[in-house]
């Protein structure tokens, strides 16, 4: 017993360790069969605006194929803490990529310690993307002077998913790693990762 129990620690430290210093790293939907494309608003030599298609906008992607292109709900599912095997959802989030490249997630994180962040992603092949997720340096509350929180050390999302030929989800493998002060890994996870587009028909009762 003594012995399980010693096995067991250092993997639960460390995810407790993992929840208190990743400070916005992650958090906690359906289109119909007809892919229909996210738009966007332009305007034509200012003389009015216009609804046109993001397929004729967005740079990263082909005009033939389903673009990734707008809003999703992501659950992470971490598979490995610090090399140890775990399953367990770590982020049930809402992620928004842009034509341009970029990208934000909302996380399920608490809203006082920062649950937004931002990403960059490209197309490395078809309906294959890359993001580059950084969820910057966070702040701690308790016990900071003047109520702005304490500087803390940042992480990094790395997502390799593909699109589904729908265009309606996508999935993947990530890699999460939380940073120390001193610019070290301190904790690392890996998983997969499903997603579903939201449309403006979808009610939030598909999120839960």
């Amino acid at each position: 017993m003594k012995t399980r129990f010693l096995r067991s620690a250092p993997v639960a430290v460390a995810l407790a360790f993992a929840l208190v210093m990743i400070p916005n790293a992650l958090g906690q939907c359906l289109l119909s069969k007809k892919v229909v494309k996210p738009a966007s608003w332009s305007s034509s030599h200012l003389a009015g605006q216009r609804l046109v298609r993001s397929a004729f906008l967005k740079p990263n992607d082909d005009d033939d194929d389903p673009s990734i292109v707008g809003m999703w709900h992501v659950v992470f599912t971490a598979q490995t803490l610090n090399g140890a095997s775990v399953n367990m959802v770590i982020d049930d989030a809402i992620a928004v990529w842009h034509k341009d490249g970029t990208e934000i997630m909302n996380s399920s994180r608490p809203a006082q310690d920062g649950n937004f962040c931002l990403g960059v992603w490209a197309k490395t092949g078809k309906s294959k993307y890359h993001l580059n997720h950084i969820p910057w340096a966070g702040n701690d509350p308790a016990n900071a002077p003047y109520g702005i929180g304490n500087p803390q050390a940042g992480v990094q999302l790395i997502e390799h998913v593909t699109l589904s030929p729908d265009g309606n989800s996508y999935s993947g493998m990530f890699t999460l790693t939380a940073y120390d002060s001193n610019k070290q890994p301190s904790v690392t996870f890996t998983g997969v990762l499903t997603a579903k587009r939201i449309t403006t028909n979808t009610p939030i009762t598909e999120l839960f």
